[in-house]
């Protein structure tokens, strides 16, 4: 009984990994899907939003979901207002995506958590270890590496702030998230990407109405990107977070970029200078080696005593 117990829970740990896995992949694919979708940023992100939160609310009650809004008003405060800087992220994210290329645009995108990490003393009163500092540093260097060039011309500055609030928008969102105890899982993603889809609903409404007018041929792209990539994206994402180790969740979850570059240089074209591939390996060797270390740290006898 105790070894088929053990087996039992081996097969889950993989099975929740590889879903975690495939929804890492699937985000990766998000820029490459949204190249192929001729509207603007933020039609492509209402749409997306649409889509993603109707397949993620019918996927939550068909597995008998309950939602706790009225019990838990604090926590759901907290993850409306993160819904809401999670719709503003994504809309300035497809906006860097169209400005200065998926590549660029997503690793500027991922700084996101290492802003989170280094406010963490500040936001979460978690001690800035020397691991965190160093990592910290190089992300900072691989940034500089990847966005000097092109700093230089006016044309793509208005991506770099776009792939820059992204980035702070992500760790507002993070921020605020982390600040919400009881609403978690798959009720957490319902409730963060209904609101993320009605944020965007307001802008595009101020701004020109409803009436988008898509072209026929565009309509595959944006279906695969709202259920596939978003509804089905977000259940693969959520659903198993509560049965993988945290240190597990993390250094996967650098997955995205790297993912996000590889596909944007094979399926696109998208090419970095030497100076840019060192930068992005900065940006995510650094994050990752922070991690790493972190958790080592935390894992040694001295820190278990």
């Amino acid at each position: 009984m105790g070894h088929q117990g053990v087996e039992t829970g081996t097969n889950k740990h993989k099975t929740a990994l590889m879903k975690y896995l495939c929804a890492l992949l699937l985000f990766g694919l998000n820029g490459i899907v949204a190249g192929h979708i001729p509207l603007t940023s933020y039609e492509i992100v209402f749409l997306r939003t649409l889509i993603g939160s109707v397949l993620l609310i019918l996927l939550f009650f068909l597995r008998k979901g309950n939602l706790h809004p009225k019990v838990n008003k604090r926590d759901t405060l907290f993850v409306i207002f993160s819904g809401i800087a999670m719709g503003a992220s994504w809309m300035f994210l497809y906006e860097a995506y169209q400005q200065i290329g998926v590549s660029l645009a997503s690793l500027l995108y991922y700084c996101g958590p290492v802003f989170v990490m280094i406010l963490s003393p500040l936001l979460f009163k978690e001690k800035l270890t020397v691991q965190k500092a160093a990592g910290f540093v190089i992300v900072l260097i691989g940034i500089v590496l990847v966005n000097g060039k092109l700093a230089v011309g006016t044309g793509s500055r208005w991506g770099l702030f776009c792939g820059a609030m992204s980035a702070i928008l992500y760790c507002i969102m993070v921020t605020l998230n982390k600040q919400s105890g009881q609403i978690t899982g798959m009720e957490n993603a319902v409730i963060q990407l209904t609101v993320s889809f009605l944020t965007v609903a307001v802008f595009i409404g101020v701004k020109q109405g409803f009436v988008i007018h898509v072209p026929a041929a565009a309509w595959p792209w944006i279906l695969v990107l709202g259920i596939v990539n978003t509804g089905i994206g977000c259940y693969l994402y959520f659903a198993p977070l509560s049965e993988l180790p945290v240190q597990t969740v993390a250094l996967c979850g650098y997955l995205e970029p790297l993912s996000a570059v590889c596909f944007a240089a094979l399926l696109l074209g998208e090419r970095m200078t030497a100076l840019q591939m060192i930068g992005a390996a900065c940006i995510i060797g650094g994050a990752m080696l922070a991690e790493w270390m972190e958790r080592r740290k935390q894992a040694s006898p001295s820190n278990q005593l």
